[in-house]
């Protein structure tokens, strides 16, 4: 029974995978079929004013895929519209120096921004920015208020820090120590 069935679907399937598709055209009329589900169909959308706060998710997808310059796109057009996530992101990718060089004080300027909208996991990044002294001035007392304000919001690597008397290597790798540094020059 399968058998026939097979058969029937690879033949209406063959003369599709033979040929090359256009997923859309583009005339006077506008777009006909366009992409929904893509990085590509959510970048044409941002790039003709189109956003939705699932755009952000995608950003995160594309950079994990090693396609930086296409998540700092959409993270920097979410940091635009005051997007939490995107902000959180664009962040982490100028600390890390993905599409484009390392940044921390741009980073340490993210975490702070989406710190003020509210977001726990800034609260937290900003913290540690502060307690390291990287991208802002190194400030422990103030440092720990933010971390203390972060666990407050319910953030459990926050909580850890504090428990463990704001030992920074209590909660990053020390594969990143080198990062941390305080650097002389």
């Amino acid at each position: 029974m399968l058998k026939p069935l097979t058969l029937i679907i690879a033949t209406i399937a063959a003369p599709a995978a033979a040929q090359e598709i256009e997923s859309h055209v583009s005339d006077a009329y506008g777009t006909h079929n366009p992409e929904e589900l893509s990085l590509r169909g959510a970048l044409d959308r941002l790039r003709h004013g189109e956003w939705h706060p699932m755009t952000s998710a995608l950003g995160y997808g594309a950079a994990k895929a090693g396609m930086h310059e296409m998540a700092r796109e959409i993270f920097t057009d979410s940091a635009a519209r005051g997007n939490v996530q995107g902000i959180t992101w664009l962040s982490w990718m100028e600390d890390n120096g993905l599409a484009g060089p390392e940044n921390p004080e741009a980073a340490a300027m993210w975490d702070r921004k989406a710190m003020e909208l509210g977001s726990e996991v800034a609260t937290f990044n900003y913290g540690l920015d502060v307690l390291r002294g990287r991208g802002v001035p190194l400030d422990q007392a103030y440092g720990e208020q933010i971390i203390r304000q972060a666990a407050a919001m319910g953030d459990t690597s926050a909580q850890h820090l504090i428990d463990n008397d704001f030992d920074l290597d209590s909660v990053t790798p020390d594969a990143d120590e080198w990062k941390y540094e305080q650097r002389l020059f």
